[in-house]
């Protein structure tokens, strides 16, 4: 029986407080309105970002909420004006957008679109400001406008990716976050040449995926810089060669590094979000051609400071949002990549739960031992 343009009853995952267990709820759905589409979610994963915002540390707490944005599913039905999906439509909801009309979305270099370009802040879609979400009566808002800790959601049609559907969801829905931002921060931002030197900030999800991008691009050595020594043996299954930990030693780590490397790294990734990785990063690669890539996000009050000389010795800081993929037009080659054998994606996968147990995903990301945790909303 086809539920187009009915409100759908649900299970989800319900944030009601910051850093209270999330509650599964049933919740109602309402259909798609103009340029939106309803999905519904077989399996999501959590992000450190669903952490972050559940927590409410640092930024504006917004409750009842929806969180999740790693996801794939399958398209339930289309609103007004959608013409490029239909149902049953393999698809990743992703946490930005292409509308593939502003001039972001027109340029070859950037993926930043006007229009949906992320919004923390936002808890309602962009056609009318209303949730679609809602118990009793009372609104639930949105989390990054896809929310797939549901069964079903609503997201704008240009946050979703139509993808091959041969491709296993359960193993491609970590491709709508974090394994595209760090892997698209070093392939197609840094840029490693064969052969080439590559310092990596950060261990975790991203910079393991920044460090897969290294290993593919066929850099020689790949060092892994963490404050955790836990994570070092892990990162060695995504290319990583050498680790520092900062702790260990008397002197800045940008210095460890150039120490290590004769003058410095050909490229860095920086994906933690401190900013002194970020001065660090910079100030390890090697001057006349070194690349450095901030991928982490830092506090609204932090301020990079480096003496301009670094910059006068030819070298070059870049930024990147998503590893600079449009998600409608890049991400369905990236989970081509991986039907290929050219990108490895299980090993990010290390824990997989129902989704009635999802604050066990909660737990083994707090306690550090997931780094990508699947939960299957079918069981």
């Amino acid at each position: 029986m086809s539920t187009a343009g009915q409100v759908i009853k649900c299970r989800a995952a319900v944030a009601w407080e910051a850093g209270k267990p999330l509650s599964i709820e049933e919740v109602e759905v309402a259909p798609p309105q103009k340029e939106e589409v309803r999905l519904k979610i077989l399996f999501t994963s959590l992000c450190h970002t669903d952490v972050y915002f559940w927590e409410a540390k640092g930024q504006h707490p917004l409750f009842p909420r929806i969180y999740g944005h790693e996801a794939g599913g399958i398209v339930e039905s289309v609103g007004e004006g959608v013409t490029d999906l239909q149902p049953g439509d393999h698809v990743l909801p992703v946490f930005t957008g292409e509308c593939k009309e502003c001039r972001h979305c027109k340029s070859e270099e950037s993926n930043m679109c006007d229009l949906l370009r992320i919004n923390t802040d936002r808890g309602t879609m962009l056609s009318d400001g209303k949730s679609r979400f809602s118990k009793d009566g009372k609104p639930i808002y949105h989390f990054l406008g896809t929310s797939t800790f549901s069964e079903y959601t609503v997201c704008h049609v240009g946050s979703v990716a139509k993808i091959n559907p041969a491709a296993p969801l359960e193993k491609v829905c970590v491709l709508s976050c974090g394994i595209c931002t760090g892997f698209g921060a070093t392939v197609n931002v840094a840029k490693p040449k064969k052969g080439s030197s590559v310092a990596i900030f950060g261990l975790g999800a991203v910079g393991l995926a920044a460090a897969e991008g290294a290993r593919v691009s066929g850099a020689a050595r790949i060092i892994g810089v963490d404050l955790n020594s836990n994570r070092f043996e892990e990162a060695k299954k995504f290319g990583v060669t050498e680790f520092v930990n900062p702790k260990d030693h008397n002197k800045p780590v940008q210095e460890v590094i150039a120490e290590m490397t004769d003058g410095g790294v050909d490229r860095s990734v920086e994906c933690t979000g401190s900013v002194q990785a970020m001065i660090s990063a910079f100030e390890c690669v090697h001057d006349g051609w070194g690349v450095a890539v901030l991928v982490g996000v830092p506090n609204k009050d932090d301020a990079f400071k480096t003496h301009p000389v670094n910059f006068l010795n030819e070298r070059t800081l870049k930024g990147t949002f998503y590893g600079n993929y449009k998600p409608r037009s890049d991400l369905p080659g990236v989970v081509e990549m991986y039907m290929n054998k050219e990108l490895e994606v299980d090993k990010f996968i290390t824990h997989s739960v129902p989704f009635a147990e999802i604050n066990k995903a909660f737990d083994l990301m707090l306690s550090g031992q997931s780094i990508r945790c699947i939960i299957r909303m079918e069981d």
